[in-house]
């Protein structure tokens, strides 16, 4: 069961937000379960427009002895990252490893969707030559996010549209799990369907996650089957 976080607020290393914490990122990459089939992380350079820069790596995060250094080395205001555990059927490359980007969006699924192969069809909404020749990898994160890109695309609201590919997805897959974070560098967009999700609020800024970094007693658990929207200084939370 894969792991991921994101973080919106006053720049931080990422050190700070993958490995500093008691109960980081790293530390979730071997403890409860083990995600040891790739990591990646997305940042917001600051200061700069041109949108998120990433770093994936199909290998344990505790293997790759480059990201200690270079996650000490650069500070963001937005971060997305995870930690990988494929399911059979997945492919295990690095192109499968979240977090995904388009333009200004970075995105990342947290569960699994069996027979995702055929999800399109059986869900209604067949995908063209060129929406499948545009998939990063072979894997049911990679369809979900073109499903995602569709409706992004189409000027639907990020929380609408990650809304919708879990109703699509749900309604053709009843037992997926459906977590999804999506971020411009500027809002959280996030789901729990089937899996766990929390937030942490704190002046000026948030973090989500699939699990508490910390002992902070300030993490809250979002319920079951909702969407959380959020910015450095407000979260909603609504049903799905």
């Amino acid at each position: 069961m894969c792991r991921h976080l994101a973080y919106i607020g006053p720049p931080r290393p990422l050190a700070e937000l993958i490995s500093g914490a008691p109960h980081s990122l790293y530390e979730q990459s071997y403890t409860p379960t083990v995600n040891a089939d790739g990591f990646g992380v997305g940042w917001y350079p600051v200061n700069d427009g041109a949108g998120p820069v990433r770093y994936r790596r199909a290998v344990p995060i505790w293997a790759d002895a480059n990201l200690p250094g270079l996650a000490a080395a650069i500070s963001s205001g937005a971060v997305l990252a995870a930690v990988r555990s494929a399911t059979p059927g997945n492919s295990y490359e690095e192109s499968a490893v979240a977090p995904y980007a388009l333009g200004h969006w970075l995105f990342s699924h947290h569960g699994r969707v069996d027979d995702w192969e055929l999800l399109p069809e059986d869900a209604g909404e067949p995908l063209s030559s060129a929406e499948l020749l545009d998939a990063e990898a072979r894997c049911d994160a990679a369809l979900l996010w073109i499903m995602t890109i569709r409706r992004l695309a189409d000027g639907t609201s990020p929380g609408d549209a990650l809304a919708d590919v879990v109703r699509q997805t749900a309604g053709a897959r009843p037992g997926a799990r459906l977590n999804f974070l999506l971020t411009d560098g500027h809002t959280i967009a996030a789901t729990r369907h089937g899996g766990p999700l929390w937030y942490h609020p704190a002046p000026g800024e948030l973090t989500v996650a699939t699990a508490p970094t910390s002992d902070d007693d300030g993490w809250r658990e979002v319920p079951d089957h909702s969407l959380l929207l959020a910015t450095e200084r407000t979260t909603e939370i609504e049903p799905l």
